[in-house]
């Protein structure tokens, strides 16, 4: 499809739109992105495939000793600075990072954590990173949105998995050291729909160069970016293969205004804005890899990437823990501690036990990722969703806790004299995690994409409404033989054993034996139930976004619990004394998280997912309109989608550089 010079155009609403695709195509688009060869062994892909690979994942990776020493003096460092030269409450009052203190985080080289000492990074693991990150994010999730957007998914990252080496000879030393970066994919009309990709790029006669128009909204640093990555569609012709292409941008570069700095409930001092590129001339060597290769550089580079929210996430819980610790055994209520009475012992031992899971699956992701053995795209999405979700229900349970101190900003407590506990703030600062960099939902679908990978590549031609009768018939032969061998294995398993995994079974601990062997047993379940929809709901199936949902979560759910056996286990091998209380969490964990199975497995076959969607249409089409009769709606002129038709700007320049 070949893209328009001016790909913006008017809905019949009057508000922007991108191109018009159909769903097929813009289903074309997203499944050409994803990497559709798994050449390397998946944990999580053989647990939605009811086989449990114990063995890709335990005994638990370790870090070598020299990336531990380089790591650890490093966080020492950055807890020092962090305790002494970073006032939290400042950045949450001004909503803004102070000059000093990013001129600081640069000196410390937070910039470079991550790229590779002969560029001049700190070449940390992705552990240590994470591990960095949760520090950052604990003092000042503001700070830690920062330094996770410039490495995560800004310039440095695509760079070192795709970048030539005159582009990382160039850009590498600056991203390390001097320059913030940004990721620029979405626009005002266009969030995971990238087939709609309206921002263009048009390459000159000689091919020297690429002519750049668009509007990219909710770009992350992007007010105080040096360096940004851009996502901009190359029209299909002469020597162009054309389609959504990787850029790197000089953020001084003529035509380019930041319009806009964004507010939001949480994130105060995060740097958002809009950005407005008219006629930018972006220079043919500044493209990262092919043409039409943007959207997989993207997907790739979010595969490792998407554990730095998750790390945060896992820092917020421990941040909770303490406070809910000690405010529940000074705070007494009817004759005692708060924490002795039962509803408020579960709100605590939920948040203990999650925050250890939350750990354990950020530390195994990472540890995956550095040793490289295995591919970890649906583990790092799980982490993304799970951690997400559980993170933000931890800090409402805090709030809870807390009561009316927690609804109570921190300031107004230290106010009126007491302890400046940000309760409040961690809620509204973690509630964008579920939206950004995937929001739930998109990521439910993205994992269930992966989960059902396999039973696509035999029976895809099946119920693919373009397939020939030639195609059907293949498809259908190697379906048979697929399944004819995979069914009858997930009938039984060593989850049917009352002495399998043992060595998870040590005397005078809790049984994670018998939490493995749920484990092995539900994954079978799974794959049954999966197999099942498709017969049921065949071609239809990718339709049942209910469905795959809960199919996603049970799988998260199996590999959360797994993460955290494991992780028990390795700590009982390093220190007796933490690993029995380690031995404690972990098997609380796995009590709360197999009811939560329990729970998800009856809801696959007996829920209101159809008249959900029926009253959906309903509402939309305006049959209940009378029901919101009765309020004033406090909400402002103007359209729902701001206008983003290519041209030069009309408002002015609000980008800055950190002093």
């Amino acid at each position: 499809m070949s893209a328009p010079t001016h790909p913006r155009s008017e809905s019949s609403s009057g508000s922007p739109s991108g191109p018009r695709v159909s769903e097929r195509e813009a289903r074309r688009v997203a499944e050409e992105a994803r990497d559709q060869h798994w050449r390397k062994p998946s944990f999580a892909k053989e647990l939605f495939l009811g086989r449990f690979r114990l063995d890709l994942i335990h005994p638990h990776p370790h870090p070598d000793e020299e990336s531990v020493r380089e790591g650890e003096a490093f966080l020492a460092r950055l807890r020092a600075f962090c305790e002494t030269e970073v006032d939290p409450a400042r950045i949450e009052r001004d909503a803004r990072i102070p000059d000093e203190v990013v001129r600081g985080l640069k000196e410390l080289g937070v910039l470079g954590m991550k790229v590779d000492k002969k560029y001049g990074g700190l070449g940390l693991s992705q552990l240590y990173y994470n591990k960095a990150l949760a520090v950052l994010g604990s003092v000042s999730p503001a700070i830690g949105a920062l330094a996770s957007a410039h490495q995560s998914i800004g310039v440095p990252q695509p760079l070192k998995t795709f970048g030539t080496q005159e582009q990382k000879d160039k850009w590498l030393p600056r991203c390390a050291t001097t320059d913030i970066t940004a990721f620029l994919l979405t626009e005002p009309d266009v969030g995971s729909d990238p087939a709609r990709l309206a921002t263009s790029a048009v390459p000159s006669e000689d091919g020297s160069e690429y002519l750049l128009d668009g509007v990219k909204l909710w770009t992350t640093n992007g007010v105080v970016a040096d360096l940004v990555v851009v996502m901009a569609r190359v029209p299909r012709g002469e020597g162009h293969r054309g389609g959504i292409t990787a850029f790197v941008v000089e953020c001084d570069s003529p035509g380019i205004t930041v319009e806009n700095r964004n507010a939001f409930m949480g994130l105060r001092g995060i740097e958002n804005g809009v950005t407005r590129f008219h006629r930018v001339r972006v220079p043919a060597e500044n493209r990262i890899g092919a043409e039409g290769a943007g959207l997989k550089i993207a997907l790739t580079t979010l595969n490792t990437g998407r554990l730095s929210i998750p790390a945060m996430c896992a820092g917020a819980g421990k941040w909770c823990l303490k406070i809910a610790r000690e405010w529940s055994a000074a705070r007494e209520q009817w004759g005692k501690p708060i924490a002795e009475h039962e509803a408020v012992g579960a709100k605590i031992a939920y948040i203990a036990a999650t925050t250890f899971a939350l750990e354990a699956i950020v530390d195994l992701s990472s540890q995956m990722a550095d040793e490289d053995r295995n591919d970890i795209r649906i583990e790092a999405a799980i982490a993304k969703l799970y951690a997400t979700e559980h993170a933000w229900l931890m800090a409402d349970e805090l709030v809870q806790i807390r009561g009316g101190r927690g609804f109570e900003t921190a300031e107004s407590l230290a106010a009126r004299g007491e302890r400046a506990v940000p309760a409040e703030q961690l809620l509204r600062d973690l509630r964008i995690n579920r939206i950004f960099e995937g929001s739930t939902e998109i990521m439910h679908l993205l994992i269930a994409r992966e989960a059902v990978d396999a039973h696509l590549a035999v029976a895809g031609d099946i119920i693919d409404p373009e397939a020939d009768l030639k195609q059907k018939a293949r498809a259908a032969a190697r379906a048979g033989g697929f399944y004819a061998r995979w069914v009858p294995k997930l009938v039984a398993g060593p989850g049917q054993l009352p002495t399998a995994y043992g060595e998870f079974s040590p005397k005078g601990h809790p049984d994670l034996g018998a939490h493995l062997r749920f484990v092995e047993r539900t994954s079978r379940r799974l794959a049954r139930s999966t197999f099942y929809a498709m017969s049921r709901w065949q071609g239809r199936m990718e339709t049942k976004q209910g469905f795959l949902g809960r199919i996603v979560d049970i799988g998260a759910e199996l590999f959360a619990m797994s993460a955290a056996c494991v992780r028990a286990e390795m700590l009982r091998g390093h220190d007796p004394e933490q690993g029995a209380a380690a031995y404690e969490l972990a098997n609380l964990f796995c009590r709360q998280a197999r009811l939560r199975v329990d729970q998800l497995f009856e809801r696959l076959w007996h829920n209101t997912d159809d008249l959900d969607a029926e009253a959906a249409r309903r509402v939309v089409a305006g049959r209940y309109a009378w029901l919101e009769q009765g309020v004033i709606d406090p909400s402002g002129d103007g359209p729902w989608i701001a206008d983003a038709t290519p041209g030069p700007s009309q408002r002015e320049n609000v980008h800055r550089s950190y002093d």
